[in-house]
């Protein structure tokens, strides 16, 4: 292996290996790199040095952090630069960071092979690649020292990006960034030896670490799709047909064209695209448009009739079978007790606070766009089939960007298409800015796949469970895309089952199924993926049946996750933080949840009041967290906090819904997020562990409604079946 391909993603790293190559002629410092070194240098360098992939040192001290990953708010930024700053003993003010081009070969997330950013992969994938490219130009800058000052590399320590030597002599990175650069490329083993002790660790998992990228977003200089200008540049806004697969059949743009700032107006396969100076003259001409569809092949079904069909699909044995462990039909016939239930989740969008855009640059010999980029391995190729040019001239220039929850990454990459496709239309004449508004947004699709669930389970006279027949019905993510090969095995699309299909709780007769439904609404995955729906059904059905059982939901679950060692930890964690066994007063309920999801564990416990109008008041969630070794404990903690946020507006009230295949919502007055009014207070506790880290961005997501839903039960005897709660009203008991 060479090592370029180490950290490159030319080949899987063997991330379990600790050590290093060593720098040629180093007297005590070994590193095993993975990554692309840079050449030495024949002259003096006047701007920042690379000293690899990632890593670059400017004369004056700065380093710069090249991230592979898009920031969508969740932090990675901070975090890889974290390592890297870790493994270079680096001042924290040091650090600078920039986000990668697209280039697969170099900044592959080495999780799936592929350019992009998502299933809480970030810091898992990039754990020993950082680290690595860290300790690389560390030892490169010792070295350059050390042969400067005519001594042995092994007696100069490093210290906030100072180097000293017992004999008073000191330097800084910046100064031997240029003498470093000529240091030949590691060439070969020399020997092995670990990464920085995690015990001398200064940066990694401590407090007060500020983020990296609270400056620039306070005073405003971050830069997102929004901010960019070009020279010329129009907007684009497209009027999209109300109904899915519905096409442009006739327009009318006379009343367009008059508007004030118009400049072109283009039909695309999408629709119907107006160019202009401003975002408002697009929006304003767009208004005037006259479009007549064609919905011939539109989907016309509403919300009522496709719930129904997935109903129907679990109210008999599914298409596929995901899991068949032991004889769960069997088990079920003998069984002392048997519960029966069922569950429906319908659409729902991501609706971050930034909606899609994307700027495009057309020129014959190449494209550049600009745009908060999550899935460059998706999008370069697709640029490059509609332009005729080949991927390796379609650069991209990823920017910061307002959240994105899985939408910005797409295996259609749609509104990355839509955009080259009106800069191809109009012929490159001028860079274009596409702009979706908060309405194209909500009602554009790629939405969270409706499901239905029914499970049918069975205890044991001890209460144990003997049996569990599980169903599910809804679309496929993955169907009909580029990964369809990859990710749907057997007729089972693995992102429907996830959280069920590898239960977690140890029940001898296991039966998962899926019948995938056939609807013409774009979906995919959204925070947390399947396990936004398998969690809820999985955690509510096992407090239903320790209820039946007669037993403490706590110590119930505990039984069932003997050899669960993590989840064990967290769900007695998130208890003891709660103060689980506590007498509650009339109208207030107690609820938990335990789910793995990404790699990580997360157990929730969430208080509710009963409220005299009959409506929930969530006052408190406790949640405890396993996500192995925390970089940063503030960013993980507001990762759980988000994903408590997001996961409670969902279960309380937010929905897409159809009419006749139109729908219904629009803003956020009809698409309502959670208000601060309605966000409880919320504890995060991590578990101490010493293994490498694991998914965080997404794991909190599932615990919240099924715990919320446990702990309306326990104030009200009611069931929550069915989300999102809308205006339900409660009778305490």
């Amino acid at each position: 292996m060479t090592i370029h391909q180490r950290l490159s993603g030319g080949e899987t790293p063997d991330l379990s290996r600790r050590g290093f190559l060593a720098i040629a002629g180093g007297a005590g410092v070994g590193l095993m790199i993975g990554l692309k070194a840079a050449p030495a240098a024949a002259e003096a360098v006047a701007g920042p040095v690379a000293f690899n992939s990632f890593v670059k040192v400017a004369p004056d001290g700065a380093i710069t952090v090249v991230v592979k990953h898009l920031d969508m708010g969740q932090g990675p930024t901070t975090g890889l630069a974290t390592l890297i700053a870790e493994e270079m003993d680096a001042d924290w003010s040091q650090m600078r960071t920039e986000f990668a081009p697209a280039d697969a070969s170099l900044y592959a997330n080495l999780a799936f092979k592929a350019q992009g950013t998502g299933g809480s992969t970030a810091m898992a994938n990039s754990w020993e690649q950082y680290r690595t490219a860290g300790a690389t130009a560390r030892a490169m800058l010792v070295k350059a020292a050390a042969d400067t000052w005519q001594v042995a590399q092994g007696e100069i320590t490093v210290d906030k990006g100072v180097l000293t030597h017992p004999s008073g002599k000191r330097g800084t990175y910046g100064e031997f960034a240029e003498a470093a650069a000529k240091i030949p490329a590691p060439t070969g083993m020399a020997q092995e030896t670990p990464y920085k002790d995690p015990s001398k660790f200064k940066l990694i998992g401590k407090e007060g670490l500020h983020r990296i990228d609270n400056d620039t977003k306070t005073d405003g200089t971050a830069i997102y799709t929004q901010d960019v200008k070009l020279p010329g540049m129009l907007i684009a806004v497209v009027a999209h047909p109300p109904k899915f697969g519905a096409k442009v059949k006739s327009f009318d743009d006379s009343e367009t064209r008059k508007v004030k700032g118009v400049e072109k107006v283009v039909q695309i396969p999408q629709g119907v695209a107006v160019l202009a100076k401003t975002t408002w003259a697009a929006i304003s001409g767009r208004d005037k448009l006259k479009v007549e569809w064609d919905d011939s092949a539109a989907e016309t079904r509403g919300s009522d009739e496709l719930l129904k069909m997935a109903k129907d699909a679990v109210s008999k044995p599914g298409v596929a079978t995901a899991t068949n462990r032991g004889d769960a039909e069997g088990a079920l016939k003998g069984a002392a007790k048997v519960i029966e239930a069922e569950f429906t989740f319908p659409y729902l969008a991501h609706a971050p606070m930034e909606p899609l855009n994307c700027v495009v640059e057309l020129k014959p010999d190449g494209a550049r766009l600009i745009y908060g980029a999550q899935f460059q391995s998706i999008d370069q190729p697709t640029v490059a089939a509609i332009t005729g040019l080949k991927p390796e001239q379609v650069k991209i220039e990823t920017v910061w960007a307002g959240g994105s929850f899985g939408r910005r990454a797409v295996p259609t990459a749609d509104y990355v298409a839509e955009a080259v496709t009106i800069a191809k239309a109009i012929d490159g004449s001028n860079p274009v800015k596409l702009v979706w508004t908060r309405e194209d947004d909500t009602k554009g699709g790629y939405y969270r796949p409706f499901y239905a669930h029914k499970v049918t389970a069975a205890i044991g006279a001890d209460g144990m469970p003997v049996a569990w027949l599980h169903r599910i019905a809804g679309q496929s993510i993955f169907a009909g895309t580029a990964l369809e090969a990859m990710a749907v095995k057997d007729g089972v699309d693995d992102s429907s089952v996830e959280g069920a299909s590898n239960l977690a709780y140890a029940v001898p007769n296991l039966k998962v199924e899926l019948t995938t439904l056939k609807v013409g609404v774009p979906v995919l995955w959204w925070r947390s993926v399947g396990h936004t729906h398998t969690a809820h059904v999985v955690e509510s059905m096992i407090d239903e049946l320790a209820f039946a059982a007669g037993k403490d939901p706590v110590e119930y679950r505990l039984a069932l996750l003997k050899d669960k060692p993590r989840h064990t930890a967290v769900l007695k964690l998130a208890a003891e933080k709660a103060g689980w066994g506590e007498k509650l007063g009339k109208g207030r309920g107690r609820g938990v949840a335990v789910h793995e999801s990404f790699n990580s564990v997360v157990a929730q416990v969430v208080d509710v009041t009963i409220k005299p109008d009959g409506g929930i008041k969530v006052d408190r969630v406790v949640a405890a967290v396993d996500c192995g070794t925390v970089i940063n404990p503030d960013v993980v903690r507001a990762q759980v906090e988000g994903g408590v946020g997001f996961g409670l507006g969902a279960a309380l009230r937010n929905a897409i819904t159809l009419d006749g295949g139109v729908v219904q919502q629009a803003n956020f007055d009809t698409y309502k997020p959670l208000r601060i009014t309605d966000m409880p207070h919320v504890e995060v506790h991590t578990a101490p562990s010493t293994e490498k880290p694991t998914g965080i961005g997404e794991p909190g997501v599932p615990p919240l409604a099924p715990a919320l839903a446990n702990a309306i039960f326990a104030a009200t005897g009611k069931r929550v079946r069915d989300l999102p709660l809308g205006e339900q009203k409660f009778t305490s008991v």
